[in-house]
């Protein structure tokens, strides 16, 4: 009597619950299928899926033992397309990112971001750098150092930067702002070129780089932050873009076959194209002097990233690039002379952290 009173409350559960259900049931005997009401109070029906919940007496008639599974194929489409469409949070960037853009939240990333601010409280606004990789730039360094070539490599890198003058000279004459964009578009590629062939290179040889992976990295994003800033000064037309496009095609691919060729070499052009940078900005800064060129106040982006004063102008930024090509000079030569000395760069410590 008792298994058709069970059967008949599984009949009326199915009819109620509706779908596809694989319901198993545990094979009991009479004896234990009548329970009182306080045992089916403590003790509630439990459904396993993609939620757990209870199932109180009151939904069954009769008193039995039951354990189910139910396997609904809309709950699990439901959980699937959740998946494919994670939920979408709107994060608002600042100067540095453009407008605000939509970001999936489903692999928490944006939800794991730490809140960064300035000392006054306020948001940090930058995504391409933090607090904690700006700098005073150090302007005690010597600007007039330079490399006299002794070798045929020094010479052929001391010549190939002097011609690469010439079409400079021509094409920008004393726009000095045009042309440091210009320079710095260029000046961007060797670091990456080095510490990625480095970088393989480690990973190939199964061996350290000594950190100059890293000290090549940093002063490509170095240079890189130098045309972030010079863009908030100029805005270049479409043919000194277009004249980028071609430099930086041109430049990146002869780069890389020479430092493939001869790392010596290709240092040792950097070191001679960071001397004429010197020179560059020095010119700069005297038609800043002679009002030639605006002392506009500076970008933001260069104020949080060399920690200038609020107040600091055009000047003071210029000045603090000077300072950071003549370390990149010192950087470059350096390693030259390492491998004039038939030695690898891992030998000697890498200048990481040199500004």
């Amino acid at each position: 009597m008792s298994q058709l009173v069970a059967r008949t409350a599984l009949r009326a559960l199915l009819v109620r619950v509706g779908g596809n259900c694989n319901i198993v049931v545990m094979p009991v005997s009479a004896a234990s299928v009548v329970k009182s009401s306080e045992e089916i109070t403590k003790q509630p029906m439990r459904i396993h899926g993609f939620g757990d919940f209870e199932i109180e007496s009151k939904h069954v008639q009769g008193n039995f033992n039951l354990k189910w599974r139910r396997m609904s194929s809309a709950m699990e489409n439901k959980d699937e397309n959740k998946e494919e469409n994670p939920t979408v949070e709107t994060v608002k960037k600042g100067q540095n990112g453009g407008d605000s853009v939509a970001v999936p939240s489903y692999w928490g990333i944006e939800k794991a971001k730490m809140k960064i601010t300035r000392k006054d409280g306020s948001d940090w606004p930058w995504n391409s750098f933090k607090p904690w990789e700006t700098y005073h730039a150090d302007l005690s360094i010597d600007l007039k150092k330079h490399h006299v070539p002794k070798n045929i490599a020094d010479k052929i890198a001391y010549w190939t930067v002097k011609l690469l003058r010439i079409p400079t000279d021509m094409f920008f004459q004393r726009r000095y702002g045009c042309r440091a964009m210009m320079l710095e578009t260029v000046a961007a590629v060797p670091g990456m070129v080095g510490g990625m062939l480095l970088h393989l290179k480690s990973i190939r040889r199964f061996e350290h780089s000594g950190g100059w992976i890293k000290a090549l990295l940093e002063e490509a994003e170095n240079e890189r932050m130098h045309l972030m800033t010079m863009m908030e000064l100029v805005k270049p037309v479409w043919h000194e873009r277009l004249l980028v496009m071609l430099v930086q095609g041109v430049f990146f691919n002869c780069f890389f076959i020479c430092y493939v060729v001869s790392p010596r070499l290709a240092h040792r052009i950097v070191g001679y194209l960071e001397e004429e940078a010197i020179h560059s900005y020095t010119e700069f800064l005297k038609d800043i002097d002679d009002g030639k060129i605006e002392n506009v106040a500076a970008p933001a982006i260069a104020i949080d990233y060399w920690r200038l004063p609020k107040d600091a102008k055009l000047k003071d930024v210029v000045t603090v690039i000077r300072a950071d090509e003549a370390h990149h000079r010192d950087v470059n030569h350096f390693a030259s002379d390492i491998r004039n000395q038939g030695k690898e760069l891992r030998e000697a410590p890498a200048p990481i952290g040199y500004h």
